[in-house]
């Protein structure tokens, strides 16, 4: 019997399955609350005039080597840094360090057509946005009231909604906004909705407590629809980003698995992250073989910095009898 203020003992042997007990028990120990880190807002602040501004006021701050906009806060609080002018102004967003990898996955281009399918609070969002330079077409998306106003009010804040082009903010269901722009968008990011196992911490209970298998099987039937609204979004020759912040495979591997097997247009690219170390994704769950192609996907290891993360990248072929022929 598990015990209300400890991380669920199956969640524990779900990880040793799928990671070995060495790995699991590494992992365990990174349930802790992490730094502060944030991303400079290029829409509305410059990298080299925020670090000054920051040391000035006794900030003391390490730099992301895979990512030179983002920042972890070595001294005061996460409250001391809300408190200045940089972050009321909206020139830079506090932002988990897994959360900034996706759209560098997706890698926005400026003039392309973007959708964020589930889009609050904006983090990935703004991230977007500024690296199109807000060039282009972006529609960020999110269908619960009170996390869409949340949306609304970030991307005032960080300029996305008052730079001069095309971004439309939606609350639809995916299902809608796919019947209404069927095979339209060059790249789609869904970070879906999860059981968030990466965010368990140790010592707080309210990050683990919702927990269970059920809840994994809820989560895992929202996603598959989500996936399927996504795909018939993307335009042939679209790239997918699918990235979740937790460990189970029912939410990860599985997902892009059955993609796979219901789309035949649907390819896995390899996905590359130099700086982040990766736990090896599953080819094999509860004696369920998987395809092989899903070691492109990206499992991040976590660290006391860093959450773990799920990313997958799947373009949707033109021509997929021509490109699987090309291939061999």
């Amino acid at each position: 019997m598990n015990k209300k203020n400890e991380i669920p003992e199956l969640f524990f042997e779900r990880l040793v399955k799928m990671t070995g007990f060495s790995v699991a028990t590494e992992i365990k120990k990174t349930f802790v609350e992490r730094p502060t880190t944030f991303r400079v807002n290029t829409i509305k602040g410059n990298r080299t005039q925020v670090l000054e501004s920051l040391r000035s006021v006794g900030f003391k701050v390490d730099i992301v080597s895979w990512l030179p906009e983002a920042f972890i806060l070595r001294n005061k609080t996460k409250r001391n840094l809300t408190e200045t002018d940089l972050y009321k102004e909206g020139k830079i967003y506090i932002q988990s360090l897994a959360s900034m990898v996706s759209p560098l996955v997706l890698d926005p281009q400026s003039g392309e057509k973007i959708l964020d399918l589930t889009a609050a609070p904006g983090s990935k969002t703004s991230q977007i946005a500024a690296m199109m330079k807000c060039q282009g077409e972006l529609m960020a998306n999110d269908n619960n009231k009170i996390r869409f106003f949340k949306l609304k009010h970030n991307m005032e804040l960080l300029g996305v909604s008052q730079a001069d082009w095309k971004f439309t903010l939606r609350m639809e269901h995916g299902a809608q906004l796919a019947g209404e722009f069927p095979a339209y968008f060059d790249k789609i990011l869904l970070d879906a909705p999860c059981s968030a196992e990466a965010r368990f911490v140790d010592d707080e209970p309210k990050t683990y407590g919702y927990w269970s298998e059920h809840k994994i099987k809820e989560m895992a039937f929202k996603q598959r629809t989500l996936l399927l609204s996504a795909w018939n979004a993307l335009k042939p020759g679209g790239i997918l980003v699918y990235s979740t912040c937790t460990f189970a495979p029912e939410e990860n591997e599985l997902q892009i698995a059955r993609l796979l097997e219901r789309m035949p247009d649907a390819k896995l690219l390899p996905v590359e992250l130099p700086g982040l170390k990766k736990i090896s994704p599953l080819v094999k769950w509860k004696e369920k073989l998987l395809p092989k192609e899903l070691t492109q996907c990206y499992r991040i290891l976590p660290t006391k910095e860093i959450e773990g993360f799920f990313i997958a990248k799947i373009i949707k072929q033109k021509d997929p009898e021509r490109d699987q022929f090309a291939d061999k």
